[in-house]
């Protein structure tokens, strides 16, 4: 009997060991805050982690300009401007725009990338937080697109682009829309695991791309990739722009970075 009751006890005390190792491994697998910008400075850039977005042939980038006025901080804002071409006579576009990123400043991995900002609006704007690897030719490397908001549209895209996702746009299923209330500020996130892209709206889970094992080319995503803030006017997706007199603004509260 006494050889039972310390059996007993051994295993009883083996099972409380691991009860508590696991409790444990669970508290260290929070997310944890190991990088932000809350934009509470005078200058965008001094950090040495953003750059201008300059001028491309791309839909996205078509009328990115680097002018000054297209960029601000306020109030702990990070401000974005898109507006009719007034400030460059010789510049053949019609509007121009405020972008930045972080390529060549900073790189993100495995964690949870989190954006809290405001949109303004009016016929062909399209602002957009999004993904692109360091390495790696679209749509190859792939691309991770947070947000994107169309118009006056009271709802966001959450999208992921990648070879396969060209010809496989439902197994699995590679994007989502939300509801916003456009008028607040609202908060964006996307965390990037081995297995998994999860995102959410505000704290709210929308939708999860996993990763089918046995194919490179449909989930290249923990290598390092950089972000883009950028508001752009018009194009196939979002339509053309009629003449609009005042700017709009996308106002950047801040940006996060968690790792586990």
């Amino acid at each position: 009997m006494r050889k039972i009751l310390m059996l007993l006890c051994s295993v009883s005390l083996m099972v409380s060991c691991k009860t508590s190792s696991e409790v444990g491994s669970k508290k260290e697998r929070k997310w944890r805050l190991v990088w932000e910008d809350d934009f509470e400075r005078n200058d965008i850039f001094s950090t040495g982690v953003w750059s201008k977005i300059p001028r491309g042939k791309s839909d996205w980038n078509n009328t990115m300009s680097l002018d000054e006025s297209l960029f601000e901080i306020k109030n702990g804002n990070l401000i974005l401007i898109g507006k009719k071409n007034d400030i460059a006579p010789d510049d053949s576009s019609k509007f121009v725009t405020g972008g930045v990123f972080t390529k060549n400043g900073k790189y993100f991995e495995y964690g949870k990338v989190e954006i809290r900002c405001k949109l303004e609006a009016t016929q062909g704007s399209w602002p957009a937080i999004w993904m692109l690897p360091k390495v790696g030719k679209w749509p190859y490397g792939g691309e991770i697109d947070i947000l994107e908001r169309l118009n006056f549209d009271n709802f966001v895209y959450q999208t992921i682009h990648t070879q396969y996702t060209q010809t496989n746009k439902e197994n699995p299923k590679h994007y989502t829309t939300f509801p916003i209330n456009p008028d607040d500020y609202n908060t964006y996130a996307v965390e990037i695991q081995p297995n998994e892209l999860r995102f959410y709206v505000n704290d709210q889970f929308t939708f999860s791309y996993p990763r089918i094992e046995g194919n490179p080319e449909q989930f290249p995503f923990g290598k390092p990739f950089y972000l883009l803030i950028d508001m752009q006017l018009g194009g196939s997706w979002v339509g053309d722009v009629p003449d609009f007199e005042k700017p709009i603004r996308m106002y950047v509260d801040w940006v996060r970075y968690y790792q586990k």
